[in-house]
């Protein structure tokens, strides 16, 4: 009965322990979040051209700023990591990737915000996945200096006719709205997207 209880008492111990630390990790649990520092050997800057930028159409350009949680001190060397479809809304692979690259793709890259907190991808509009059930996107991370990595609202666009009301009326969205409106300059379409560090995130301090 001893051990029974000994036992008990142990695993009890061992749930409430994880639920701690579940509980402590900002922005919550996130499957994949790591491939945020995934980047290897590269020197972040401020900008990055994902792959094949130059042989897509509908090129496009993110661009913004990254602010503290006051939403006007710019925030310097913060990392965010971003991947996305093919226009097909396929995360396409060579075939030879591993660990994370295996699911989310070859169309993924990585900046570190300057001391003005901007940041900018060269990239193309992304496709909706096969069958049409959710709007195109583009997936955001964030890692800070001090703190673990965590997710942001994806990107998404305004004139997609698969948004939802429910997505265009979405309450508490992370870092910021990340529904934007595309303006064209020359061949690039623009995407202005700022980024508040720890709107709306769980466990932000």
């Amino acid at each position: 009965m001893k051990l029974y209880l000994l036992i008990f008492f142990t695993l009890a111990s061992g749930v409430t322990c994880a639920q701690s630390q579940s509980s402590s990790i900002v922005g919550g649990p996130c499957e994949g979040c790591e491939a945020a520092l995934d980047y290897g050997s590269k020197e972040l800057s401020a900008i990055d051209t994902l792959p094949n930028f130059e042989n897509h159409s509908q090129k496009m350009k993110i661009q913004g700023t990254v602010y503290k949680l006051d939403g006007i001190t710019p925030a310097k060397d913060v990392i965010i990591y971003i991947y996305q479809t093919n226009q097909k809304g396929v995360y396409e692979k060579k075939g030879d990737e591993t660990g994370f690259a295996s699911y989310h793709g070859i169309y993924r890259g990585w900046v570190k915000t300057n001391e003005l907190g901007h940041y900018a991808f060269y990239t193309f509009k992304p496709g909706s996945y096969p069958g049409r059930t959710q709007a195109a996107h583009v997936h955001f991370t964030i890692k800070e200096p001090d703190k673990n990595e965590y997710y942001i609202d994806a990107i998404e666009f305004a004139d997609d006719p698969l948004l939802s009301e429910a997505d265009r009326e979405r309450k508490n969205p992370r870092g910021g709205n990340g529904i934007i409106e595309l303006t064209k300059k020359g061949d690039l379409l623009i995407a202005e997207r700022d980024i508040i560090l720890g709107l709306n995130i769980p466990n932000y301090e």
